[in-house]
């Protein structure tokens, strides 16, 4: 590995490669975004959401509140 061009070779091949996983993550960001701006504009537009979405958000509080009464009672979960 003593080669300049072997070397000059690997390094452009980690940037790329670091360049595609950026692109992929930014694709996902952007989509995530949308997806959660959609979320928004469908609850302001007076739209109720669904009720299996509705019952899996208050499970989720429900469990957290759990975590945190066990936490403040100085009980592990």
């Amino acid at each position: 590995m003593s080669d300049p061009l072997s070397f000059l070779l690997v390094a452009a091949t980690i940037v790329v490669i670091a360049a595609m996983a950026v692109g992929a993550t930014l694709i996902g960001w952007r989509g995530w975004l949308r997806l959660k701006q959609l979320e928004v504009n469908q609850t302001q537009e007076g739209k109720p959401r669904s009720t299996i979405a509705a019952r899996i958000e208050l499970a989720d509080l429900r469990e957290r509140v759990r975590k945190l009464e066990a936490i403040a009672d100085g009980s592990d979960i």
